[in-house]
C-alpha cells in the first residue's frame, strides 16, 4: 500500500491526550516533520514540557493508531521522537485561595473503608471547630451522598464576586460535592478518562468554597488518570493512605505510596491509617478478634518510613450509620469513655492529620495552586 502524511494525522486524530481528552491533532502535537520510507515511518510528537507523566503512553496510542488505522505492515514502533515546547515559566495562580490545606485520602485498593475513614475525617475536623470542606472524587463509584444521607439532592448555583458558581452541599458543618449529585445513582457511570478529569476540574474550579482551613479529598481507589488530574490541578499538601492489615490490601498500599512519593507525582504522605484493624463487638467493646490479619499496617508503616496515624477497629455501627448518612465519628465524646472506640479513633485520628499537616508546613510552606483554564 501507498503511505501520505495524511494517513498519518488521520490516524493520530483517534489518540486523546488524557491531560485535557483532546486528539493529539487538536493540541498541535504533531510536529510537521513526517517522513515516509517505504513502510518506515518518523515523525516527532511535542509536549509541553519534559516532566510531562503521559510521554510513554501517548506515544505508544500513536504508535498502535498509526499500526491499527494504516496498516499493520507500517514500521512505526521506535520511530515517535518526542520534543518539547521552550516556555518561559509563568507565575502561578492560586485555584483555591480560600483553602489552606488540601487532604487527599487514597487507597490501593477498593473495599478498605477509604470513603469511610475520609467521611468522618472530614466531620471530625469540622466538629473540632475547624472549616473543613469534601470532594469526592471517587468519579465512577461516588459514595458520600450516601454517607452524609443526601441523595437525591439538588446542585444550587451562587452568586460571587459577579458570576456564578456552583454551591456545595453543607451538612454536619462540611461543604461536599460528589458527581454523585449529578449522575443517575442506578445506573453506571461509563466515562472515558479524559471525560471525568474533565468533570472533577469543573467540580473543583466552578465551585464556591470559600475560605477552608481543610479541603478532603476522596479519591478513587487504586492508581489512575485521575490522580494524575489532582495532582496537577492542586498543590495537594499530602496524603493519607487507608489499608486492612490483609497482606493483598498492604501490597496495594505499597504501590499507593510508591506512586505519590515518586518523580511524577512527588506528593507527601502524612500518614497511614489501618483500617479494620480489629473486629470488636458492640456489645463487649474490650474485645478484639484480628479476623483480616494482625499488626500489618504497623509493619507497613515502620517498612515505608510513615507514621501509623490510626488503628480503626471494626464495628457493625460504622456500617451501620454509614448506609444512615450518619458519619460515626459523630458518636464520639457522647457517651461514656469507651463506649464507642471506632468513633474514638476517627476523632484522634483528625487530630493526628492535624498534626501531621502542621509538621508538613513547618517543613515546607504550600505552594501556589495553578489556575484551572474555563
Amino acid at each position: 500500500m501507498t503511505i501520505y502524511p495524511a494517513l498519518i494525522t488521520d490516524a493520530l486524530k483517534t489518540v486523546r491526550y488524557p491531560g485535557n481528552g483532546k486528539s493529539l491533532v487538536e493540541n498541535d502535537m504533531v510536529a510537521d516533520d513526517i517522513r515516509i520510507d517505504g513502510n518506515r515511518v518518523t515523525f516527532s510528537l511535542i509536549f509541553d514540557k519534559s516532566t510531562d507523566p503521559f510521554v510513554k503512553s501517548v506515544i505508544r496510542a500513536a504508535e498502535t493508531a498509526i499500526n491499527t488505522y494504516v496498516g499493520a505492515e507500517v514500521e512505526i514502533r521506535g520511530n515517535i521522537t518526542p520534543m518539547f515546547r521552550q516556555q518561559a515559566p509563568k507565575a502561578p495562580e492560586k485555584l483555591l485561595p480560600g483553602v489552606r490545606n488540601i487532604i487527599g485520602v487514597s487507597s490501593g485498593k477498593g473495599g478498605v473503608g477509604k470513603s469511610t475513614v475520609a467521611a468522618n475525617l472530614a466531620v471530625s475536623l469540622a466538629a473540632k471547630g475547624y472549616k473543613v470542606g469534601l470532594l469526592d472524587a471517587d468519579i465512577f463509584g461516588p459514595s458520600m451522598p450516601k454517607m452524609f444521607g443526601v441523595e437525591g439532592e439538588q446542585l444550587y448555583m451562587v452568586n460571587q464576586d459577579g458570576r456564578d458558581w456552583i454551591e456545595p452541599v453543607e451538612k454536619y458543618g462540611v461543604k461536599m460535592l460528589s458527581i454523585g449529585f449529578v449522575v443517575d445513582a442506578d445506573k453506571p457511570v461509563l466515562w472515558r478518562g479524559g471525560m471525568a478529569s474533565n468533570a472533577l476540574k469543573q467540580l473543583i474550579g466552578d465551585a464556591w468554597w470559600g475560605d477552608l482551613d481543610y479541603f478532603v479529598i476522596d479519591m478513587p481507589p487504586g492508581t489512575s488518570d485521575i490522580h494524575l488530574t489532582l495532582v496537577q490541578t492542586l498543590a495537594i499538601t499530602g496524603v493519607v493512605v487507608v489499608t486492612t492489615p490483609q497482606e493483598v490490601a498492604l501490597a496495594d498500599a505499597r504501590k499507593g505510596i510508591a506512586m505519590f512519593t515518586g518523580d511524577k507525582v512527588n506528593v507527601p504522605i502524612l500518614g497511614l491509617v489501618e483500617n479494620m484493624a480489629w473486629f470488636t463487638p458492640a456489645s463487649h467493646p474490650d474485645e478484639r478478634y484480628y479476623i483480616f490479619g494482625r499488626d500489618g499496617g504497623a509493619r507497613l508503616a515502620e517498612e515505608t518510613g510513615v507514621e501509623l496515624l490510626a488503628r480503626i477497629p471494626l464495628v457493625a455501627d460504622i456500617c451501620g450509620q454509614a448506609d444512615a448518612g450518619d458519619p460515626i465519628v459523630r458518636s464520639a465524646g457522647g457517651t461514656e469513655a469507651g463506649e464507642n472506640p471506632e468513633a474514638e479513633a476517627f476523632s484522634t485520628l483528625a487530630d493526628r492529620v492535624v498534626e501531621a499537616v502542621d509538621r508538613r508546613n513547618r517543613e515546607q510552606p504550600p505552594t501556589a495552586k495553578v489556575e484551572l483554564q474555563h
